[in-house]
């Protein structure tokens, strides 16, 4: 156990220190994209720019350059029409997903959402290198110590374990010892379990054309549901044991008084609660963001339809 928790600070040092000049495997570059006026607005199953969406740029949806094609000019109108590009990410056929399944790298242009798949997409093959990267990108993300930082204030100011202390002695106490339980969970759960065991532990959203109460159910059942490396279901053991293997590696680094059976399922609870909840953001966002992304477009269209008239 000592040597996990070793090796667990010690990757995550290093990793930090690459996070910012580390590129996701299935991060493309955004290609800007013009709106010219009196120009028609492409359909939602091919626009491909961050740019012919909607600013910020958390309502954009890239997937893996290797799934896509290339963003080229439609000469014949005059004007840049973006065709499926990269990123537009795309089924097994080669079509692109539909608009309202899919997944952006960030939910809100801040949440990280580098382990889940768009409804029908196929994504880059998991293996040792790229279970590494998304977990170390999910690790260090400066998102994870914003939130880090807030559930350790938390923590502190309700006197969740009382051995830690109060006031800012408190707060590094549970800060440093927060950050160890998340990375360990990340890399034994993302990268170490599940390379070890082929078991592709990202979250496949279901996606539209089923009812939300079968969406709700299948968030939850991804608790104890994973995949193997070939498609098929297998259990969550990856999954669901790096969460008990984070739980006794804690206990070498929290207090007598914070690692009786209890605490340790408590935590335990709050880790399953906490992953069906951003899972069932991660399912349901897109149907909300396409929502918003075609009323956009339909102002744009308006706009442009008027500016064009005026000009005559």
């Amino acid at each position: 156990m000592r040597f996990i928790i070793a090796l667990t600070i010690s990757l995550s040092l290093a990793a930090s220190g690459r996070a910012q000049s580390m590129q996701l495997p299935d991060a493309p570059q955004p290609i800007a994209g013009v709106l010219v006026a009196g120009a028609s607005v492409p359909n939602s199953e091919e626009y491909s720019s961050a740019g012919d969406l909607i600013t910020p740029s958390d309502l954009t949806f890239p997937l893996d350059p290797q799934q896509t094609g290339t963003s080229v000019p439609d000469n014949s109108h005059g004007n840049s029409f973006p065709k499926p590009g990269s990123d537009v990410p795309v089924d097994a056929n080669g079509k692109p997903v539909p608009l309202e399944r899919r997944e952006p790298q960030r939910i809100l242009g801040f949440m990280p959402n580098f382990r889940t798949v768009s409804g029908g997409a196929k994504p880059p093959p998991p293996g040792w290198k790229y279970n590494f990267t998304v977990a170390t990108h999910q690790a260090t993300d400066y998102s994870s110590f914003i939130f880090l930082g807030i559930t350790s204030l938390t923590a502190e100011g309700t006197d969740t374990h009382p051995a830690l202390g109060k006031g800012i002695g408190g707060f590094y106490a549970y800060n440093w010892r927060g950050f160890l339980d998340k990375t360990d969970n990340t890399y034994l759960s993302a990268w170490l379990l599940a390379s070890a065991l082929h078991e592709d532990t990202r979250y496949y959203a279901l996606g539209t054309g089923h009812s939300v109460a079968a969406r709700s159910l299948y968030v939850i059942s991804r608790q104890a549901v994973a995949r193997t490396y070939g498609g098929s279901q297998t259990p969550n053991i990856a999954g669901l044991g790096g969460k008990v293997l984070t739980q006794v590696v804690s206990r070498y680094y929290y207090p007598a008084s914070a690692t009786a059976f209890a605490d340790l399922a408590s935590k335990f609870g709050y880790s399953v609660m906490r992953d069906i909840a951003f899972s069932s953001v991660r399912e349901f966002y897109p149907d909300i963001a396409a929502h918003y992304i075609r009323k956009h477009r339909e102002k744009v269209a308006r706009l442009a339809a008027r500016d064009t008239g005026s000009a005559h």
